[in-house]
């Protein structure tokens, strides 16, 4: 049961490290009694998009996608067990669609007043090629972003030329 005074916080969640990290970061620095958490994941079917037209027949695309679904609520299931073992009050959401989209689209939805979200810390030039998420949720998002970075990516960190002087 929802009281008005609890933070809706929505939590990105892909099946990778990035946001099982985030998730990990919200529960150690941002979590609080009162706080409504949403574990959200969108699911992207990959099968129609990998298989050339007229390169399959009907019955193994069907196959294919069947497999996508029980991977999907395999994974669905995972995240409930993961809000209840950690005592979470919230639920669990899964939509189909464009993560990019959905992440924002699902934030309105569920009235977050803030969207947590991991990173796969590309570099400059893959982020505009293949786009980010993160990065279009930040520029898109009504409400405030939080980006986690993984604490074991260091290879996109600025580091300041040491002087030989001491």
């Amino acid at each position: 049961m929802e009281t008005k005074n609890e933070s809706h916080v929505l939590i990105a969640m892909d099946e990778s490290s990035y946001s099982d990290y985030a998730f990990e970061w919200y529960l150690e620095n941002m979590h609080r009694h009162g706080n409504y958490v949403i574990l959200f994941h969108a699911v992207e079917f990959h099968t129609l998009a990998a298989i050339p037209i007229g390169a399959g027949s009907v019955g193994l695309i069907n196959q294919m996608m069947a497999e996508e679904k029980v991977h999907a609520e395999e994974y669905l299931e995972k995240l409930s067990t993961i809000l209840k073992t950690h005592g979470l009050h919230g639920k669990v959401k899964q939509t189909t669609g464009s993560p990019r989209t959905e992440i924002i689209r699902v934030a309105e939805e569920e009235k977050a007043d803030v969207i947590i979200c991991g990173t796969r810390g590309m570099g400059k030039v893959r982020r505009t090629l293949m786009g980010s998420v993160s990065d279009h949720v930040m520029h898109h998002s009504h409400v405030p972003v939080l980006v986690c970075r993984h604490k074991d990516d260091h290879h996109n960190r600025v580091h300041e030329p040491q002087s030989d002087k001491m």
